[in-house]
Parts: C-alpha cells; structure tokens; sequence
C-alpha cells in the first residue's frame, strides 16, 4: 500500500510571478493563440513549436480544433519565459517538462536540475557584476577626462 504524505509544504511566494498574472483580463480562464501570443511576447509559431518539441505539452482545444489556453498554461509560460531568460538550454527545459509530467516520483531530479541551473545563473551575474564594474570605471574615466577637458577649453 502506498501511502502519499500530504503535509502541507511552506512556500515562499513568488512576487514576481504574482505580478506577472495580474496583467491577465479579469475572470476569464479560456485564451486564443493570439492573445497567449500577446501576453508571453511569442509568435503563434513559437507557441506551436513548444507544443510540438514538449515544451507546452496538452493544450486543449474547442470542437473547431483551436487552441484554448488556460491560467495554468500561461503560469507555465511565465515559467518558461523566466527560465529562457536565464539562459536554460531548450533541451533542459524540455527535460524538466517531462519530469514535471512524470509526477512526483521525479521531486529530487527536478530539484538537481533546477539548483545546478540556478549555479550556472549565480556564475554568470558574477561575470556580468565583473563586467559592469569595468565598464562603470571606463565611463568613470571618460567622464573625469571630459570635464577636465571642458574646464582647461573654458579658461
């Protein structure tokens, strides 16, 4: 017999992506590709390719066979969204989709692939916070060069 633990979990809240789904119309729970298109800042095509390749698996469809998204698709977008900002290989992405269709058995290995995502994440903001901070000491010195520049043509 299995016994599933159905404890409820703590989770701190996702701010962001609250603020992300306030920016959907009120009330309404059923999306045309064109409008899903418009919110996630896609193509229609592009929708379709994740559809066929597994990214946006089980899209329901009306008795005309179009597409009818739902608030759970467009979470999922968001997720997506955020996760091709960071720089997420297709490929994982599309791993990680799999795994959140397998069910709860694959907890742990969406967990690893998630926090080693997350630590390629943290390495490369560490290498944009190193770049920035060169380029804010070049600008720093074009700007001093300027001015001094512009007291020396003033006098």
């Amino acid at each position: 017999m299995t016994v599933i633990d159905r404890t409820p979990v703590q989770v701190t809240r996702c701010f962001e992506l609250d603020r992300h789904r306030a920016r959907r119309p009120e009330g309404r729970d059923r999306y045309t590709i064109t409008e899903v298109a418009v919110y996630a800042g896609l193509s229609a095509h592009t929708l379709r390719w994740y559809e066929r390749i597994g990214l946006m698996p089980h899209v329901d469809r009306s008795h005309t066979g179009q597409r009818r998204y739902t608030d759970r698709d467009l979470d999922w977008l968001d997720l997506v969204g955020r996760l091709r900002l960071t720089g997420m290989p297709v490929a994982d992405m599309v791993r990680y989709a799999e795994l959140v269709r397998e069910g709860e058995h694959t907890l742990a290995e969406r967990e690893e692939l998630l926090s080693t995502h997350r630590e390629s994440v943290r390495q490369r903001i560490a290498e944009l916070n190193s770049t920035l901070e060169v380029l804010d000491y070049k600008i720093d010195l074009y700007a001093a060069r300027r001015r001094a520049s512009e007291r020396a043509d003033a006098r």
